[in-house]
């Protein structure tokens, strides 16, 4: 049982697309991607410092073109994953994978998203941290008490608080016991009320965009469910920019499933860490270069299940 997973803001690092473009096709892929996303992916994700791909409205096109080109270089001519699922903006992967947008609306969608949640946390400083340990009630009393949300549940052990950066001074001021506490590489309070401006901008956009219901599994932040109608996972991905992630809940219906292989696109790493540390026993790949896809197209044969009913017989 293969889980392919895209993930969210802040795994982006400086430079992560540059090996993906030497592929001449790939680069007239990501140039017919950038057109649509109105966003120069190439320079950012060949040349671009940290800082500058931080922004909103460049790390999340960036993400979901690097997971839309990878993912759909990994799954060319091999079996499809039983489940897809994406952290945050990596929704929008996960739908475009799974069928229920086109590659090219879901640029487009990623791109309204990117600068109306730039546009949102312009109106006030705020930012995310992630608060790691910790009992998790203590946890989220500290996070209340400070004002703050807890917009990112990625699991035991790790809730990320986003709110207005004197509240997130002041939840550093006073940690919960045994907790530490990482301030995030994102410029905005994400999935709170203060993301609330964005949502309609996208309500607007969504009501246009054509779907299609999902040929994978597909699972949602909001709750963690398997989601079966397309027109409904993009009014979830709507919603959801200004709800928070339960990442904690895609990690349990992952284990109902009994998967048994997790694979994360690029820019690889985080998923499959918070996987190691709550999915026990499940082999974890992580696809960041284009070298890594024979052992990549190895790893989804070994895990994906058959759709052949009489191979399964």
């Amino acid at each position: 049982m293969l889980a392919i997973l895209a993930p969210g803001q802040g795994a982006q690092t400086p430079g992560f697309l540059e090996p993906w473009l030497d592929d001449p096709a790939v680069r007239d892929q990501l140039d017919a991607l950038s057109s649509v996303a109105g966003v120069d992916l190439a320079h950012y994700g060949t040349e671009a410092d940290a800082e500058t791909i931080r922004a909103t409205d460049i790390a999340q096109p960036l993400l979901v073109a690097a997971g839309l080109i990878a993912g759909q270089a990994l799954l060319a001519d091999g079996p499809d994953p039983d489940v897809v699922a994406g952290h945050s903006v990596g929704e929008i992967t996960a739908a475009a994978l799974a069928g229920v947008l086109s590659p090219a609306d879901a640029m487009a969608f990623v791109g309204t998203r990117g600068r109306g949640m730039a546009a949102a946390s312009a109106l006030r400083p705020t930012s995310m941290m992630a608060v790691v340990g910790g009992k998790a009630d203590e946890v989220l009393a500290a996070i209340e008490a400070a004002g703050l949300t807890a917009a990112n549940n990625n699991g035991p052990g790790q809730i990320v608080a986003a709110g207005a950066v004197e509240q997130l001074a002041e939840l550093s001021a006073n940690p919960p016991a045994r907790a530490r506490l990482i301030q995030l590489s994102v410029a905005g309070a994400f999935h709170t009320v203060h993301m609330q401006p964005a949502v309609a901008e996208l309500d607007a956009l969504a009501s246009g965009l054509a779907t299609a219901d999902p040929a994978i599994r597909l699972l949602s932040n909001a709750d963690g469910t398997v989601v079966g109608d397309g027109a409904e996972f993009l009014r979830r991905l709507v919603s959801q920019v200004g709800n928070p992630v339960r990442w904690d809940l895609c990690l349990t219906t992952l284990a109902d499933l009994g998967v048994t292989g997790v694979l994360e696109l690029p820019p690889a790493g985080t998923l499959t860490g918070i996987a190691k540390r709550n999915l026990k026993g499940v082999a974890l790949f992580n696809l960041n270069t284009p070298d890594q896809l024979p052992e990549a197209r190895a790893f989804v044969a070994q895990h994906a299940a058959t759709r052949d009913p009489e191979a399964q017989a």
